[in-house]
C-alpha cells in the first residue's frame, strides 16, 4: 500500500515504498545499474505453511509473494490494489505454492487482524510516504501513516500469534527501512512508525521465544521499484538536474554501494529468515542498505 510523494524539502534515504531524499556525492551512478544478485536461492520449504504478505501488489510486497509462493506457501496477498493483485496472480502461475488475493484496506483494523488468523509466516510490508516539515505535515496524513505502518502490523500480529503459539513455529519479519535505525529530516511520520515498527518487532521476539516464534525486521535502503523510478524523474524535474545525479547526489549520498537494492534481494532476506538455519535470529534488524548505516 502506497501513496503519492511530494516535491518539496529534500532529506535522506528512506526504505521501502516510497521516499525523497538529497545530499551531495559522486554522479556515475546509473538508474539501470543491474543488481549484483545471489546466483541460487537459499534452499527453503514452505509446503503446507500459509504465509500473508502486505502490499503485495507490487514493490517489495509483490517480490516477497513471489518468493514464498515459490517456496510451496499458500500466500494471501494483501493490498488495496485490486488491478495490481491480478497481475500478481498471473505471475504466480506455475509455482509450486499458491497466491491468493485479498482486497484490503489496512486502515481496517478490525479487518486486518481478522485476514491474519490461520499465518504461519506473516510479512508486514506495506507502507506510505509523504516528505513535508514537521509544521506542515498534515495531520491526517500523520495519522494514516501511523495507522497503516505501526497499528495495522500490531493488528495483524495479534491475529496471527494465536496460531503460531498453537503450533510452536511462526516466522515474523516487518519490512523496516534505513529510516528504522536512522532518521531523516522532512520525514516525520515514516521515520516514526519504522522507529515504532523496530521496537514492536523486538517485543514480538521477546514474547514469542517460549513459543517457537521469531520476529525480526529487514531494513532496505532505496529499492528499485516503478515508484522510485518515478520519484528519481520527478526529483530532476524538480531540481533541474539531470536524473544521473539525482541517484548519486540524492538517493545513494550515504551508500557505499552506488545502485539501487533489488526487490528480489529484499525477498531473499525474508525467505532466509523463514529458514530453519535462521531459527536463532530474533528480535533484530537486517540491514540491507549498501553500507549506509555503517557511517
Amino acid at each position: 500500500m502506497t501513496a503519492p510523494t511530494t516535491s518539496g524539502p529534500v532529506s535522506r534515504p528512506s526504505g521501502s515504498a516510497a521516499a525523497e531524499a538529497s545530499g551531495g556525492g559522486p554522479a556515475s551512478v546509473s538508474s539501470s545499474s543491474p543488481a549484483t544478485a545471489p546466483s541460487a536461492p537459499v534452499a527453503l520449504d514452505l509446503g503446507g505453511r500459509v504465509a500473508l504478505v502486505t502490499g503485495a501488489a507490487s514493490g517489495i510486497g509483490r517480490a516477497c509473494a513471489l518468493r514464498l509462493a515459490a517456496a510451496g506457501a499458500r500466500v494471501r496477498a494483501v493490498d488495496r490494489d485490486g488491478e495490481g493483485l491480478d497481475g500478481l496472480v498471473k505471475d504466480a502461475k506455475g509455482l509450486v505454492g499458491t497466491v491468493e488475493p485479498s482486497v484490503l484496506d489496512l486502515t481496517d483494523l478490525d479487518a486486518a487482524e481478522r485476514a491474519a488468523a490461520g499465518t504461519d509466516v506473516l510479512v508486514n510490508n506495506a507502507g506510505l510516504q509523504l516528505v513535508r516539515p514537521i509544521e506542515d505535515f498534515p495531520v491526517e496524513v500523520f495519522h494514516t501513516v501511523l495507522t497503516v505502518m505501526l497499528e495495522a502490523p500490531f493488528r495483524l500480529i495479534r491475529g496471527a500469534l494465536p496460531h503460531m503459539y498453537g503450533q510452536g513455529w511462526g516466522r515474523i519479519i516487518n519490512v523496516s527501512s534505513v529510516h528504522g535505525l536512522r532518521a531523516s529530516a522532512f520525514k516525520s511520520a515514516y521515520v516514526a512508525a519504522k522507529h515504532g515498527l523496530e521496537g514492536l518487532s523486538k517485543t514480538a521476539a521477546l514474547e514469542g521465544a517460549p513459543h517457537g516464534v521469531t520476529s525480526n525486521c529487514v531494513n532496505p535502503g532505496y529499492v528499485r521499484t516503478p515508484l522510485v523510478e518515478k520519484q528519481i524523474a520527478d526529483q530532476a524535474e524538480t531540481h533541474h538536474i539531470p536524473e544521473e545525479r539525482v541517484l548519486a547526489d540524492v538517493l545513494l549520498q550515504d551508500s557505499a554501494l552506488k545502485r539501487l537494492l533489488e526487490p528480489d534481494e529484499v525477498a531473499e532476506a525474508v525467505a532466509y529468515l523463514c529458514t530453519a538455519q535462521a531459527s536463532f535470529i530474533t528480535g533484530t534488524s537486517l540491514a540491507l542498505d549498501g553500507g549506509w548505516t555503517a557511517h
